[in-house]
């Protein structure tokens, strides 16, 4: 696991502050054609590349933001960037008849989406996630084919 961390200090989801005591991990895709982690984590601190656009969630106007990211750096390889502290809420689950994620207190990433058709890179993102995940269950005692104190699964 390469693991790095840039914490969204703008972004008005980090302000807020809310805490969460962590029960669990929640994958999501970006699903944008899109693997490169400065689109969403910035700014550039060398291992990133810059973002041209300056649409990272790292703004006062973001609406979304996650603990971590999964995607390239500008050499190419594949990194992890924790977000967020992994106490506090983040905003990227919707709700669903169990709840909402974000405040039951999963510790919830991205994996940055490419064209879907690249082998190679969707094998390296998937080793990330599994190590990143194994990461946090060892750091917050988490079983990872268990449940939680909700009675969901630990991973999802």
């Amino acid at each position: 696991m390469n693991l790095q961390k840039l914490i969204l200090t703008k972004n008005p989801c980090y302000i807020k502050g809310e805490k969460i005591t962590p029960c669990g991990i929640l994958w999501h895709s970006s699903g944008a054609n899109n693997p490169n982690l400065k689109r969403y984590v910035g700014p550039d601190d060398g291992l990133l590349g810059v973002n041209l656009y300056g649409n990272h969630w790292n703004r006062p106007d973001a609406t979304l933001c996650g603990h971590a990211m999964i995607g390239k750096l500008k050499d190419g390889s594949i990194a992890t960037y924790q977000t967020l502290p992994y106490d506090v809420r983040c905003w990227l689950s919707g709700s669903g008849s169990k709840g909402n994620a974000n405040t039951l207190g999963y510790i919830q990433f991205e994996i940055c989406e490419d064209n879907t058709k690249n082998e190679d890179y969707a094998m390296a993102v998937y080793q990330e996630a599994v190590e990143f995940s194994a990461y946090i269950c060892k750091l917050y005692g988490l079983d990872p084919l268990g449940k939680n104190r909700h009675g969901l699964p630990v991973v999802l």
